[in-house]
């Protein structure tokens, strides 16, 4: 008897249909998987048949052959134990073969034939839906997660047996009921910091803000203490509340990661990650055997902060230099690779020199040897991949006791939001999300420079040597800032701006 049961596996973000062939017939009793099954799959012979016997169900004493097809796309994970199930106890089930064809399982199997929840639905169930499938059933636990998406049935089960009664029309799982009590509550988290903590410093506020309007890459640089952490943190405060695309963008990265909120089930705020300066390559990147995804890539849509930049391992920063500016990672394995997206805004921070005094008003007591082997810990290719280079300095003390203008992160995410909003009108027929994703070939279609402005963008090229990536970086900045005014056209003054915020390259590295 030859069964064919539909299920799902993971590739990166994305899911595959893999079609589990469960072939019993006679001869010498044996259980044996094939189909370039990793360990974890060849596993689950053991638990499958437990599963199946703790459910009150007979298991076939024949020879049993499963096939996982595609054959050569290797299948990881716990997930194929259901399909494998069904399969098995096909001659329990009183349902004809078209509705298994319309129908996807996934699931790991307890030895008491319990369904455990997995990693990755959400992917699975999204896969399954632009595969044309009319259903699929998941564990109990996964419910709350894939219960975001639409256009496909949703079966939640809690075990092996209430499956297959169900698929015989014999219990009825009230799924109506199920759905309508599920709190679907997906609005952005309420924030503790805010921008209006932040006492001075206007420069690096006004700087903060453009990054955030066009995602632009920025580095914070000056003297311990001065806030730049502080600064950095409050950026997510202002930036744009989550689309619904976005949201399931974001959590399919970190479904697969296992980092879903149990209580939400989808990601509802834009990611920050802040790793360790001693984070490896690895966990930067993403990779290892299983090719997770890394911090860059759990950033997605939000904000990666490397704090202490120049204390972090020089050969794991050269590995962001790509990901940066392809805005994806490419992992690649022997028979397959994996690509992940990693559009994020990153901000960094660092001192000037291994004191932290180099340039300020505190004595420095470093040599000038250790204040260049320090700086050049980062090199110049990188340094040319942010576009903003906002100095730090300590503030007046009035300015801690004067009752002066600070103002509030929702004032600043007003302005933000406008320029968002004008860039995805700019770009609604494109794949574009905001300034920074510009490409070079359309420079002058979306940063149209007038005659003045021109005059003005040619002598800063030529003076400060600006590399073609740089001086695009440039006029994208102008953009935002245009943006942040309401400004179809980009003026001088603009691109003078934009300008500005580099001066904190000329202070220190240069």
């Amino acid at each position: 008897m030859l069964s064919i049961i539909n299920s799902c596996n993971l590739s990166g973000i994305d899911g595959f249909i893999v079609n589990v062939e469960v072939d019993i017939t006679r001869g010498m009793p044996c259980f044996n998987i094939v189909g370039l099954a990793s360990t974890e799959v060849k596993e689950a012979k053991e638990r499958v048949k437990s599963a199946i016997i703790n459910s009150e169900f007979d298991f076939p004493t024949k020879r049993i052959v499963v096939n996982l097809s595609p054959a050569d796309i290797k299948k990881e994970g716990s997930l194929l134990d259901l399909p494998m199930s069904i399969g098995l106890l096909r001659n329990y089930i009183t349902r004809d073969i078209d509705y298994f064809r319309k129908t996807v399982f996934v699931g790991e199997l307890s030895l008491d034939g319990t369904l455990k929840k997995i990693r990755g639905v959400l992917p699975i169930v999204l896969s399954a839906k632009e595969k044309g499938y009319k259903r699929i059933f998941i564990p109990y636990g996964n419910l709350l997660e894939a219960s975001y998406v639409d256009g496909i049935e949703v079966i939640p089960v809690k075990n092996l047996r209430q499956c297959i009664g169900y698929i015989n029309g014999k219990i009825d799982l009230n799924l109506g009921q199920i759905f309508s009590d599920i709190d679907k509550n997906t609005k952005e988290e309420e924030y503790e910091e805010d921008f209006s903590d932040v006492k001075g410093n206007y420069f690096v506020k006004r700087g903060l803000e453009i990054a955030a309007g066009g995602n632009h890459n920025t580095i914070l640089i000056g003297p311990p203490g001065t806030g730049k952490t502080m600064m950095a943190r409050r950026v997510r405060t202002i930036l744009p509340d989550l689309d619904k695309e976005e949201k399931i963008e974001i959590s399919k990265i970190y479904s697969i990661a296992g980092l879903i909120d149990n209580n939400i089930g989808i990601v509802n705020k834009r990611p920050f990650r802040s790793p360790h300066h001693s984070a490896t390559t690895t966990s930067l990147i993403g990779g290892g055997v299983k090719s997770t995804p890394g911090e860059i890539v759990l950033a997605h849509r939000g904000i990666l902060f490397l704090d202490e930049l120049s204390e972090f391992n020089r050969k794991t920063l050269e590995m962001l230099r790509q990901p940066i500016e392809d805005g994806f990672i490419n992992l690649s394995r022997l028979k397959y690779y994996i690509k992940y997206p990693c559009k994020t805004l990153i901000i960094a921070a660092m001192n000037p020199c291994p004191c932290g005094y180099f340039m300020s008003d505190t004595p420095c007591k470093c040599s000038a040897y250790e204040v260049i082997r320090y700086k050049n810990k980062i090199s110049g290719p990188l340094l040319d991949r942010f576009d903003l280079f906002l100095p730090v300095d300590s503030i007046e003390h009035g300015e801690f006791s004067e009752d002066n203008f600070n103002e509030s992160s929702a004032s600043i995410k007003k302005r933000v939001q406008n320029a968002k909003d004008m860039q995805k009108n700019r770009f609604k027929d494109s794949d574009i999300k905001s300034n920074d994703e510009i490409k070079s070939s359309q420079i002058n279609k979306y940063c149209k420079l007038d005659r003045e402005s021109e005059q003005i963008a040619k002598k800063i090229f030529d003076k400060y040597k600006l590399s073609n990536r740089s001086y695009t970086k440039l006029l994208k900045t102008a953009r935002t800032i245009a943006d942040l005014e309401s400004s179809e056209d980009i003026n001088k003054n603009h691109i003078l701006e934009a300008f500005s915020y580099r001066k904190g390259y000329y202070k220190y590295f240069k």
